[in-house]
Formats: C-alpha cells, sequence, structure tokens
C-alpha cells in the first residue's frame, strides 16, 4: 500500500476539544459540500485519532461542527473496522444492552461503565457523496454509537447514571486538563 493511501497520512494532527468546550455539547450541522476541504477534514480526523492513539474521533472533538467521524476499531472477534461516515445517522441498536468501559479522547484518561446495544446500525455517506451502510457488533457498535453521539452535542458521561456519573465528574474535576466547567 503506497503511503498516500494510508488514511491520515496527509493529515495534520489538531487539538482535541475536551470536556465542557461548548462545541462538544451542541449538535452538528450536516456537511452540505463534498468537496477538497472534506477530503482534507477526514484525513486531520484520522492523522489526529492515530497521534491520539483512539479507536474513533468526531469532527466537534477538533471544533468543527459538522456530522462527520472517523474510526480504526475492531470488533469483540479482532476483525479490524476502518472507515468514516459523512452525515451519518444511527438507524438501528439492537441485541443485549452491555455496559461496558468507555473513554474518549475529550476526557483523556478517564472511562466509566456505559451502556451500550451490542449492534448498530449506521447510515451516511463517503466523502465522496456516496451512500454507505456500517454494521457494527460488540465493540465496534459501542463505537459507532459513541461517534454518534458526539454529533448530536452528548458525551459518555452523559449516559452514565447515578453512583457512577457522580464518581466520574469528581474524576473529572481533579483531572489536570478539567477547567472545572464540565456539565454535571
Amino acid at each position: 500500500m503506497r503511503n498516500g493511501s494510508i488514511p491520515g497520512t496527509r493529515g495534520r494532527v489538531r487539538a482535541v476539544t475536551l470536556l465542557g468546550t461548548p462545541v462538544l455539547h451542541t449538535p452538528c450541522e450536516d456537511v452540505t459540500d463534498f468537496g477538497p476541504e472534506l477530503a482534507t477534514l477526514v484525513e486531520d480526523l484520522f492523522a489526529t485519532m492515530y497521534a491520539a492513539e483512539g479507536v474513533g474521533l468526531a469532527a466537534n472533538q477538533i471544533g468543527v461542527p459538522l456530522r462527520v467521524f472517523v474510526y480504526d476499531c475492531p470488533d469483540d472477534e479482532e476483525v479490524r473496522h476502518l472507515g468514516h461516515l459523512v452525515n451519518p445517522r444511527l438507524v438501528a441498536t439492537d441485541g443485549v444492552v452491555l455496559r461496558g468501559p468507555e473513554g474518549c479522547l475529550s476526557l483523556p484518561g478517564l472511562e466509566a461503565g456505559t451502556e451500550r446495544h451490542d449492534h448498530a446500525v449506521v447510515e451516511g455517506f463517503t466523502a465522496t457523496g456516496e451512500p454507505i451502510t456500517v454494521h457494527g457488533t460488540g465493540f465496534f457498535a459501542r463505537c459507532l454509537q459513541h461517534e454518534c453521539d458526539h454529533l448530536e452535542g452528548k458525551v459518555y458521561a452523559d449516559r452514565v447514571k447515578g453512583r457512577r456519573h457522580r464518581r466520574l465528574m469528581r474524576q473529572v474535576g481533579r483531572a489536570s486538563w478539567s477547567t472545572g466547567t464540565g456539565p454535571a
């Protein structure tokens, strides 16, 4: 494979927005221009995700309020899923609801048990405007649901309830990156 065909190799690593940043808590806008700027955004998302050692990254996590995310994530059978979605819509979740550890590049170093379905279907488009449907199971289903949440202005902490939520928010308040202004 040529170096230029590996996602992110032509991208620029951007700063990851942190919990409490307004762009993370506002629903993203649909992409209307499928031109070179979108291709550059996808490359930058991959470069940033790889630099941060993540498995998924939404555009608002680098301060861009558009409905785009990238992923390089295994499922529970260690099958690698690599791609991107533009204007994705979570169209189905089913199967067993599992509580599993979930982290986020916008809450670095933290994780909490978060309930997600073990199967998800997302429809959207490629950066060139081709329709695409992505099915995910296990950990990859968790990733798809997590990234779709980002585009709706939500983070996994919004799904954690009760004592686990209070504990996570205490950890956020103590984190070196925290401004203490994250949502409660």
